[in-house]
């Protein structure tokens, strides 16, 4: 009988760095905000509803993931292994393995969560985790293993020695635990000289009781990108195009251009369409078989039939027939969605 799997995302911080009114994990990627990416990530390794812990911003974080989630509302926020205990009264009676993310990690695959919690069900000790080996691991917690693959520790640059500083293997802070084991050994974990309970010191527990912390090194160094900054946020949006066109030209797309070509999450394209440079396709647009766009056009929550044609316009709520042709340099914007654009 297949263990059951719970999973928290951790939500509740203020993301000052982005210099922004709106919640950090609200801000859009690929037409979706930040928050969405990840839930659908979890959504991939378990199908019990995930319980999101929100603080800064709650009421439009818990508006934007609906019935996604359950909410839980961390206050004051006093570091992470204190926006875990937040989830505490939903989960503690819950037995298996509890998965731990974060609301900021939209580059995160199922693929790779799935990994991590069949490591953990093949671990005999209570914590599996991600790590990731960078060139420049600047900023990062190193992680020292024992001879038998184990992590031993996970050490915080400014306590590091020179050696340990030469450690390029860093700690991503995602993890899969034992559920009983955790939520009775959370209360255990110690204020911080910054008056906060940081949940890698949930490591160090295990380690005094001699049990066993497996880590999988994430293959891709890329999936372990977490938004702090709009520059990060422009470097998982560049990530993601690359994956969304890469999905699409294998599926039978034809994109002249990935350099030059936006295409949003939710968008559908039929097989044999052409993609000329220039092209954002945004929000829920569904384009037919056999269509061509572009160059220089944007289409937006439109849905084409098979066989169209759009060249240098802007179409925005449209419902196009099959074989239509539109464009160059065409505005359409239907006030109707739901209602084809009569032509």
């Amino acid at each position: 009988m297949p263990v059951e799997l719970n999973a928290v995302l951790l939500a509740a911080g203020q993301g000052k760095r982005m210099k922004s009114s709106l919640p950090k994990v609200l801000h859009p990627l690929a037409g979706l905000p930040l928050i969405e990416h990840c839930l659908r990530a979890v959504s991939g390794v378990t199908d019990r509803q995930p319980v999101v812990v929100v603080g800064h911003g709650a009421e439009p974080v818990q508006a934007a993931v609906a019935e996604r989630a359950r909410c839980v509302l961390q206050q004051p926020q006093l570091g992470t292994a204190h926006a875990l205990r937040a989830a505490e009264p939903l989960l503690a009676a819950q037995p298996g393995l509890l998965l731990v993310t974060y609301g900021d990690m939209p580059l995160l695959t199922s693929a790779t969560l799935q990994r991590l919690v069949d490591l953990q069900r093949a671990n005999s000790g209570p914590i599996s985790m991600l790590t990731v080996i960078m060139d420049d691991p600047h900023g990062f917690g190193r992680i020292l293993r024992g001879t038998d693959g184990s992590v031993q520790a996970i050490v915080e640059e400014a306590q590091a020695s020179p050696e340990i500083l030469a450690i390029h293997e860093l700690n991503v802070g995602v993890y899969c635990f034992d559920s009983a084991w955790l939520w009775q050994q959370l209360p255990n974990i110690q204020i911080s000289p910054k008056g906060e309970y940081y949940l890698t010191d949930i490591v160090a527990i295990a380690v005094a009781q001699s049990l066993k912390i497996s880590a999988l090194t994430v293959a891709d160094a890329e999936e372990t990108l977490g938004i702090n900054t709009r520059v990060h946020l422009a470097e998982a949006e560049a990530v993601l195009r690359r994956r969304i066109n890469q999905r699409w030209m294998l599926a039978g797309v034809s994109i002249l251009d990935p350099q030059t070509t936006y295409i949003d999450a939710d968008v559908e394209i039929g097989a044999d369409s052409r993609i000329l440079p220039g092209c954002h396709l945004l929000g829920s647009t569904v384009v037919g078989a056999g269509c061509q766009l572009g160059p220089n056009t944007v289409l937006a929550s439109s849905r084409l039939g098979d066989g169209c044609v759009v060249s240098a316009s802007w179409l925005e709520n449209c419902d196009l027939p099959k074989g239509a042709r539109i464009g160059p340099y065409a505005y359409l914007k239907n006030h109707h969605p739901g209602r084809p654009v009569q032509l």
